[in-house]
């Protein structure tokens, strides 16, 4: 195995991760807020799976996003 090569792959696909998960994240809140399900000062629960079915990896990554 490259390490270097390993190494920034793994990079790429965590930037990658990043910033879909924040696009979505922002998308869904804005919705949440727009239709009134949420009043914007709430603090959400946020979990993310983290899988590599090759791997048998499976890691649940748990956290809370204030909103105001």
């Amino acid at each position: 195995m490259n390490e270097e090569v390993f190494n920034m792959q793994l990079r790429k696909f965590l930037k990658n991760v990043g910033v879909t998960s924040q696009r979505e994240i922002e998308s869904a809140v804005r919705a949440a807020v727009a239709s009134g399900k949420l009043t914007g000062n709430e603090t959400i629960q946020a979990k993310v799976t983290l899988s590599i079915e090759s791997l048998g990896l499976s890691t649940d990554i748990n956290g809370a996003i204030e909103l105001a």
